[in-house]
């Protein structure tokens, strides 16, 4: 059970149902999304006590870095770990007038288009919102850390249909 796959809303309710103050769910919510953070633990401002609710009812479903390639034009490839056995790729690239991220939306494929290497790959899951976002945030600060620069563009031109994942790509974009 993912808590960034709750709505505010859902969230709050949640915090209702277990006699908790509602005003917590905006404070769990920047956490996640503002924060990006990846520990109940570390959410420092909601108690011990509610850190371990959190934990008991639900997980974060962060991404991992796993590997990074730089090309000689500073184009930086990561490979995201998604889950123990699934790998996705994020890319920025850097231009002088842009900085872009290329986010995947899916784990594999499954429209086969003969021009595309993902195409070749089984389509084995739809990537939840808080995994595309993760991309972007990760993406976000490596171009500032490499190039001073914030993200210009966002492409979901990665790994998968972003139509075929359209609730979670929109998820996705509300939250970045």
């Amino acid at each position: 059970n993912s808590i960034r796959s709750l709505s505010l809303e859902e969230l709050q309710s949640f915090l209702v149902e277990k006699d908790l103050p509602k005003f917590r769910a905006k404070q769990i919510y920047e956490w996640l999304w503002k924060k990006n953070c990846g520990s109940f633990s570390d959410m420092k401002n909601i108690g011990k006590s509610l850190q371990e609710i959190l934990s008991a009812n639900f997980n974060i479903d962060k991404i991992v870095l796993r590997d990074e390639q730089l090309s000689q034009d500073k184009t930086l490839k990561c490979a995201f770990e998604i889950d123990e056995r699934s790998i996705v790729e994020g890319v920025l690239i850097p231009t002088p007038r842009r900085m872009t991220a290329c986010i995947s939306s899916q784990v594999g494929c499954s429209l086969a288009c003969a021009f595309c290497a993902t195409g070749k790959l089984k389509l084995l899951r739809n990537l939840s919102e808080g995994e595309i976002y993760d991309q972007v945030f990760y993406l976000k600060k490596e171009a500032e850390k490499r190039h001073s620069k914030s993200l210009s563009n966002i492409v979901y031109m990665g790994m998968g249909e972003p139509l075929l994942n359209y609730k979670n790509v929109l998820g996705s974009i509300e939250k970045i």
